[in-house]
């Protein structure tokens, strides 16, 4: 049995998040599949994403992970990483798309004409290092409030229920940038490519036992 599947359906940011697991846990046995069997039988699931929402549905279900994704999300600790997250959601205003419902709510665009403090204006996508503000999970553990994690995203979620958020970040107002619910995790930012603050998320995930 595999301990962590990384989920290849054409649009993620696959070795480097297989690199960064290998790091934090050179001991696991760690894979990336597109064999919903081989999802069905791991131990643990990462399902990160890249790329535009209708594109990334529309490969998942030609590969017929679907049923693999949505059974791992409901009973094994799971990690939604960008649209890998945004992909668990009702709704994306991006193609104006049906996601996964396993958690409720939508994925919508920034808006285009948003300024920062200083009256600048914001660019879509927002690319780059942004402090987080992070609630009380295992996957936090050892990661300092407002460490600075990398986004590349022109979409952020809106969950309806409160209780599902885990963290924040502003651009230039608050956005969702983490969730949670009992086995599952998602984030927006990339902790493959977040440094020591991103290793230590992974490391807490491959230790997780919700």
């Amino acid at each position: 049995m595999t301990d962590v599947v990384v989920v290849d359906y054409g649009m993620g940011n696959l070795r480097s998040v297989e690199q960064a697991l290998r790091k934090v846990s050179p001991d696991a046995e760690i894979s990336i599949s597109d064999n919903a069997d081989v999802i069905a039988s791991a131990r643990r699931v990462v399902f990160p994403g890249q790329g535009a929402m209708p594109d990334c549905m529309r490969e998942l279900d030609k590969r017929g992970l679907r049923s693999a994704v949505l059974e791992a999300a409901r009973n094994k600790p799971f990690l939604g990483i960008c649209i890998g997250m945004q992909m668990l959601f009702e709704h994306s205003a991006e193609g104006d798309v049906a996601g996964l419902g396993i958690l409720r709510g939508e994925v919508l665009r920034f808006a285009s004409q948003q300024q920062d403090a200083q009256g600048n204006k914001l660019k879509v996508p927002h690319m780059g290092w942004n402090q987080v503000r992070h609630g009380d999970h295992a996957l936090w553990d050892g990661i300092d409030q407002d460490a600075r994690f990398y986004f590349v995203h022109s979409y952020y979620v809106k969950p309806l229920d409160a209780s599902l958020v885990q963290a924040t970040s502003d651009y230039p107002q608050p956005f969702v940038c983490a969730v949670a619910r009992e086995n599952l995790f998602g984030v927006q930012f990339h902790p493959e490519k977040s440094q020591a603050a991103g290793l230590k998320l992974l490391q807490n995930f491959v230790q997780w036992n919700p």
